[in-house]
C-alpha cells in the first residue's frame, strides 16, 4: 500500500519500549518516512507506525509489537524456511509479506535485521545477495 492510500499523514506514535526501540532505529535510515499506522477498521484509531522508502512500504509495527514486513515472495520463502519470520496470516494482496513479533530485547535486534533486509531490497540490493544474507543469518 502506498503512503497516500494509508490515510491522513501523522507522525509515528511513541510505542512501548521494545517496539519503540525498533521504530527509533528505522527512523534514522536514509530515505525512510515514518507515519502513524491507522487501524484497518477505524481510520481515526492509531494502531502503530508505518515505514516507507519513498512511496514503497517497508512495513509497519503494530502497538502490540507485531511487525508486518512488506517483502516479496523471493524473500518470504527463505525467511520462512530459515525460521526468521512467520507466515503472514492474510492472503491475496499481501502475498510476500511476513510476520514477526517483538516481545523482548533479543527480538528488537531480529526485527531491525528484518527491516534492514527489506530496506536494502528497496534500495536496490540484489535478491541473490539478500537470500545469501538470510541463509547465513544466525539469530542472536
Amino acid at each position: 500500500m502506498t503512503l497516500e492510500e494509508k490515510g491522513i499523514f501523522a507522525p509515528a506514535p511513541t510505542m512501548s519500549m521494545y517496539p519503540q526501540m525498533v521504530s527509533t532505529a528505522i527512523q534514522q535510515w536514509k530515505n525512510v518516512i515514518s507515519a502513524t499506522h491507522w487501524d484497518l477498521y477505524d481510520s481515526t484509531k492509531v494502531d502503530g507506525a508505518d515505514f516507507y522508502v519513498g512511496k514503497n512500504e517497508l512495513g509497519h509495527i503494530h502497538l502490540d509489537g507485531s511487525v508486518h514486513l512488506a517483502t516479496t515472495n523471493e524473500l518470504r520463502i527463505p525467511l520462512l524456511k530459515n525460521n526468521l519470520a512467520k507466515k503472514f496470516p492474510y492472503a491475496g494482496e499481501y502475498e510476500g509479506w511476513v510476520l514477526f513479533k517483538i516481545t523482548s530485547e533479543s527480538d528488537v535486534k531480529q526485527a531491525i535485521w528484518l527491516f534492514q533486509l527489506n530496506y536494502e531490497r528497496l534500495m536496490g540490493v540484489s535478491i541473490e545477495t539478500l537470500i545469501s544474507k538470510i541463509e547465513n543469518h544466525k539469530i542472536k
